[in-house]
């Protein structure tokens, strides 16, 4: 059967999705993929890593300078808050589905050849990458999913979503057709721009310690 593809930048990645096979399809295909113009100043698709089979699945906002450079999710410095984070909660990182809401990095220049600042995607961005996080998780089937702040919140379960009125409380929610528990909390990044980062850091594991419980 032929795949007939969606213009350029037709603002879906339905038509990029594999008819089939697990996460290294989803990961060539994601590689391809054209649904928004994010991909033009992108360097690369950053897909989701960790384990198949994993029984917590986090899930962030969007790539940043660091990710898109490398090809994968929360290798910068907010990624390796987070592990460290989930260690000290009880969740071998190791043993997690680690993703994004939205596969390619946008970002701003003050001006030309300056640091690359990264610039929240919007919402019909992040609707349109839907599909590849919906896939993620029909493939891992995780117990568990923790929302990284309000962006992945919002891709996951609506405009309405607010970080602030939920973080570290289980949820049960459907999520792209699936029965889903959640727990939401702050994304990792917020944590570095906090002006009590220790503070920051120790509700981040509150939260994380939440998710572990649930996980027991």
């Amino acid at each position: 059967m032929v795949r007939t593809r969606a213009p350029e930048d037709a603002y879906t990645a339905e038509p990029f999705l594999p008819g089939r096979g697990g996460l290294p399809a989803l990961r060539r295909a994601a590689a391809e993929c054209r649904g928004c113009p994010l991909h033009r100043d992108a360097t690369q698709t950053v897909f989701g890593a960790g384990d198949k089979n994993a029984r917590v699945m986090l899930v962030g906002e969007q790539p940043g300078d660091q990710e898109d450079r490398q090809g994968k999710p929360f290798v910068g410095p907010a990624g390796h808050l987070l592990d460290r984070a989930l260690e000290e909660a009880g969740i071998d990182p190791a043993e997690a589905y680690v993703t994004n809401a939205v596969k390619h990095f946008k970002f701003t220049r003050a001006e030309p050849r300056k640091r690359r600042i990264h610039k929240a995607p919007t919402l019909r961005e992040t609707t349109a990458c839907g599909p590849w996080p919906a896939a993620e998780l029909a493939v891992v089937e995780p117990e568990l999913i923790v929302v990284l702040g309000a962006t992945a919140g919002k891709a996951l379960l609506g405009s309405s979503f607010r970080v602030t009125r939920v973080r570290g409380a289980v949820l049960e929610e459907e999520i792209h057709g699936r029965a889903e528990r959640l727990v939401p909390t702050v994304h990792p990044s917020a944590v570095l721009r906090a002006d009590d980062r220790e503070a920051a850091y120790r509700g981040l594991v509150s939260d994380l310690e939440v998710a572990a419980r649930a996980l027991s």
